[in-house]
């Protein structure tokens, strides 16, 4: 017997007659069931709280009481509130059905009768089985989906014309076969997420999750919870169990973006995770495991961050396997007037605007400009010239640009820092979007975590 993970499924069977333990042993190891044993209410416990089990089967009655089944009641209740979904069978004797029904009242899912009816007690093990089994992917699969709908990953389509573009897409197809980790370094905006999108869809893991985490949008507080999960319980405003990140990574990749801000405590548990690939979900002390591939992205200088203490050595060089830089835009200039145009078609529908296009001074400009925002910049300086122009092409006036590295964004002919650009796109998009924080965060193409962190920056009240 075997379960939809292709291993077979593992039990725990307790009870203080030895004769039951050895019995139960020998016939669920004919059926290819991995059988743990345990003699008192106190070993089950320890045993839930470290393992993972498909199912219990439960005796009611121990050396304490032998025939109230009060222990045995207790302990259900026990481990329902450590685990909400683990399958609870109890064993009792014909006379004392009644107690096996209140065992039931109390979150056992069914009950056999000793001596068993060894048909009936297969088939109640792999249905309760069957049916955990089930939960568990119902739970991650909500947890996915959330995940999914917050990243809106619908694929990765590279618009360039550069040599740089085109070596780094070459690097990729080179090292995406592998399980190498990764690091991709490059300026904001650059398009780090994108690249590591890139390496996921190069990969065999392309069929599986690209779950993705912006650790320098996590508060310190949330991380262990966001990245591996908790249990029902683990703090205050733990209503129900949840599914991690890394967990949802399984058998494909994890992309870790800002990881230059993870603080020391956390580097230190990442460090552990990587080593190993085990974890425990908060406020559970059950190990488990996953299979993922590590891709990470940061704008600092991590071997400068080393030498000041800032992040560990040991970690930098297990997630510095193989370094990708991207370059700045303005390194790659012959990528903006593709990327302008792209960006272009796309306001023009979703603003419905007619547009022929970029006049030739206005490319000329888009070329000249230094664009310290880079990829990123570029894309909302397009879409609020096709807001605001009034002509039948885009004009360098509805850029809001001067030529140069020392270029400031100009609204009404009125010098404006990006600073405050970025304030004000945050604030029409609130304006837009009011009450509705995942429709502004899309809207300016960024995640909801960064949406609430660059409005914490520019005091924005909510």
């Amino acid at each position: 017997m075997t379960t939809s993970l292709g291993r077979a499924p593992k039990v725990l069977i307790a009870d203080d007659q030895k004769d039951i333990l050895s019995s139960g042993k020998m016939l669920f190891k004919g059926e290819g069931i991995e059988c743990i044993t345990a003699e008192s209410p106190d070993e089950v416990i320890e045993r839930v709280k470290m393992e993972d089990f498909d199912l219990l089967l439960l005796d009611l009655n121990y050396q304490r009481d032998t025939t109230s089944g009060k222990e045995g009641i207790e302990l259900v209740q026990k481990i329902r509130k450590l685990d909400s979904i683990i399958p609870i069978v109890v064993m009792t004797a014909w006379a004392s059905v009644d107690i096996a029904v209140d065992a039931m009242k109390v979150g056992a899912n069914d009950f056999v009768t000793k001596p068993w009816e060894i048909e009936r007690l297969l088939s109640i093990v792999r249905t309760q089985c069957a049916l955990k089994r089930s939960l568990e992917n119902t739970q991650k699969l909500e947890s996915e989906n959330r995940i999914l709908r917050q990243e809106r990953d619908e694929g990765v389509s590279l618009i360039y014309e550069s040599k740089a573009v085109q070596d780094i897409i070459d690097a990729f197809e080179q090292i995406a076969p592998s399980d190498a980790n990764v690091i991709i370094t490059g300026e904001n905006g650059t398009g780090k997420t994108l690249f590591a999108k890139l390496c996921h869809q190069l990969s065999a893991r392309k069929n599986h999750s690209f779950v993705s985490v912006n650790v320098g949008g996590l508060p310190e507080s949330l991380f262990e919870s966001e990245l591996f999960g908790h249990v029902k319980g683990a703090f205050t405003d733990a209503k129900t169990d949840r599914v991690g990140r890394y967990e949802i990574a399984d058998g494909g990749t994890l992309f870790l973006d800002e990881i230059g801000n993870l603080v020391l405590k956390h580097q230190a548990t990442l460090l552990r995770l990587l080593e190993s690939g085990e974890f425990e979900r908060l406020g559970s002390s059950k190990t488990r495991k996953a299979d993922v591939r590590l891709i990470c992205a940061t704008n600092a200088d991590l071997a400068e961050h080393v030498r000041n203490g800032k992040f560990r050595e040991d970690l930098f060089y297990r997630i510095n396997t193989v370094p990708i830089h991207i370059p700045a835009l303005r390194e790659r200039p012959e990528d903006i007037l593709p990327l302008a145009r792209c960006f272009l078609e796309t306001f023009k529908t979703k603003y419905r605007k007619d547009l022929a296009g970029f006049s030739n001074t206005t490319e000329s400009q888009l070329r000249s400009y230094a664009w310290p925002g880079n990829v990123r910049e570029l894309n909302h300086v397009v879409e609020r010239a096709v807001l605001l122009s009034k002509s039948s092409s885009i004009q360098p006036s509805d850029l809001g640009i001067q030529g140069g590295a020392g270029a400031t964004v100009s609204v009404d002919n009125q010098p404006i820092t990006l600073e405050a650009m970025e304030k004000q796109m945050i604030l029409q998009a609130i304006s837009e979007f009011p009450g509705d924080p995942n429709s502004a965060a899309d809207r300016l193409g960024i995640t909801r975590s960064s949406f609430y962190r660059r409005i914490h920056k520019h005091g924005i009240p909510v």
